[in-house]
């Protein structure tokens, strides 16, 4: 498989894209005013204690306290009693997210090149990613030997086959690192940001740069610069792959080079279009996220059952793409097409695991229900590209839907004969409406009846910036 990580670097926003085979998988944005809060750490002080919840709001400085749940980091912790004024330290583990406010956690975690260094707890783990025994054990014995006394370490998918001086330089960096941390979170008054994790293109090179990886394009000098002089220090044998984007021409950016421009645009739409015909249709929810799966122009080959069957095998690999390049986390139910066959349900539930083994991100799928739904769930972090990138409409406020230029104008008819009952006769009636309920007005001679009625002028008035759903009407004398 041929991978490619593209960067695009502008003083306002960053943006870094994950192609396999030229084919968009992921992609990720940070922005300069907003940027992200996932991983830094604050001494923040306890604002509201919930007993009942075992959880306490901490204010970090942010405009919204973090909500600290005390079960997320283990029976000891929970068993800790906070009270209010108390100053503790947290991390960030889920940015804000609406009228939510950003979730931490007392579990700390400073992230390496090849190990996750976890100073708050003694635990030692090894990344789900490396399968073979020998390896685990091996590694395991390496974070048994090099990690601090008391401390916990995570070994990263990255440190397979390395040595133990590269897992031991890697630890030093980090211990010092904590050092450094816990000597400012003593001398700093709450509330206060004791660590601030790193911009998005050093996470990139932290997390995703590996030996797999053919080619690493930046556009921005400095950027490039930042990212060789890392790998100096951290992988030097990976230097040779990242490359200086120059452009050929002065309009041409680097994701419009890599034609990724219409792949980004694409990612507003509900509907995505399957190879065979079919497609699937993506809704969001304040609860979760559904997919459904439809057959669409693809009449198949054979049978029914067959052609259901391979429109619903290709919609696996697609819904596993979307879910990784729209970063759509929490609840995920995914409706596929009616299966008869009990081996057909069984393959298009193995297959969506197998795809979503591709994923960083960690998922779990938990079966069919009885009404042939699958029931799934993704780790969510961040605020999924869909929030970031777009508002909701101004017109419908992300209902979706506006009501019709029919409805509109039954609404028109309902306002005059109320205005008729209390106002003055005579006079003529000016109604400013949208273009399409102008046009509904003119076509089904509606004008006319409602002049009828009212036993008055009326003049419509197209107000092309106006909401579809709204109206006005004003009175004139003759």
């Amino acid at each position: 498989m041929n991978k490619r990580i593209i960067a695009n670097v502008m003083p306002e926003e960053t943006r870094v894209a994950l192609l396999e085979d030229d084919e968009l998988m992921e992609i990720s944005v940070e922005r300069s005013e907003s940027g992200h809060l996932v991983g830094n750490i604050y001494k923040g002080r306890v604002k509201n204690v919930l007993p009942g919840m075992q959880a306490a709001f901490v204010d970090i400085g942010q405009d919204k306290n973090a909500f600290l749940y005390m079960g997320d980091a283990g029976r000891q912790a929970a068993s800790q009693h906070l009270t209010i004024g108390q100053d503790v330290l947290v991390q960030i583990a889920k940015d804000p997210m609406g009228d939510k406010g950003p979730r931490a956690t007392i579990s700390l975690t400073l992230p390496g090149r090849y190990i996750v260094l976890m100073p708050t707890v003694d635990y030692i783990g090894i990344s789900r990613r490396i399968e073979a025994e020998p390896e685990r054990e091996r590694l395991r014995q390496i974070a048994e030997k090099i990690r601090p006394e008391g401390m916990g370490v995570i070994v990263r998918t990255v440190a397979q086959d390395k040595s133990q001086d590269d897992l031991m330089k890697d630890m030093a960096y980090l211990a010092s690192m904590w050092s450094t941390l816990s000597a400012r979170a003593k001398r700093s008054n709450a509330p206060a940001l004791i660590y601030k994790d790193a911009d998005l293109v050093v996470r990139i090179v932290r997390d995703y740069l590996t030996s797999d990886v053919n080619e690493f394009v930046i556009d921005n000098q400095e950027a490039y610069n930042r990212v060789v002089d890392l790998l100096q220090y951290i992988s030097p044998e990976l230097i040779d792959s990242v490359t200086l984007y120059e452009p050929t021409a002065k309009d041409s950016d680097i994701f419009s080079w890599f034609n990724l421009e219409d792949s980004l645009e694409s990612l507003r739409e509900r509907r995505v279009e399957l190879k065979c015909g079919g497609y699937i249709v993506i809704d969001y929810t304040e609860a979760m996220t559904v997919i459904d799966v439809n057959t669409g122009k693809f009449v198949g080959n054979t049978n029914l059952s067959e052609t259901v069957f391979q429109t619903n095998l290709e919609a696996i690999a697609e819904i596993a793409r979307q879910l990784r390049l729209r970063d759509i986390g929490g609840i995920i139910i995914i409706d596929f097409i009616d299966m008869d066959k009990a081996q057909q349900r069984s393959a298009v539930l193995s297959g969506l695991e197998l795809e979503l083994k591709k994923d960083r991100t960690k998922s779990n799928v938990l079966g069919i229900t009885s009404l042939g739904l699958v029931e799934m769930t993704r780790k969510k972090a961040r605020q999924n590209l869909t929030s970031m990138l777009y508002s909701p409409c101004p017109h419908c406020r992300g209902k979706g839907r506006i009501k019709s230029p029919e409805t509109v104008v039954i609404d028109i008819k309902r306002e005059l004969r109320k205005l008729n009952k209390r106002s003055r006769s005579g006079g003529r009636l000016l109604l400013q409406v949208h273009p399409q309920v102008a046009d509904y007005l003119s076509r089904q001679e509606e004008l006319k009846r409602l002049e009828r009625e009212t036993a008055r002028t009326i003049v419509v008035e197209s107000a092309a910036n106006s909401s579809p759903e709204r109206f006005s009407l004003l009175w004139k004398p003759d």
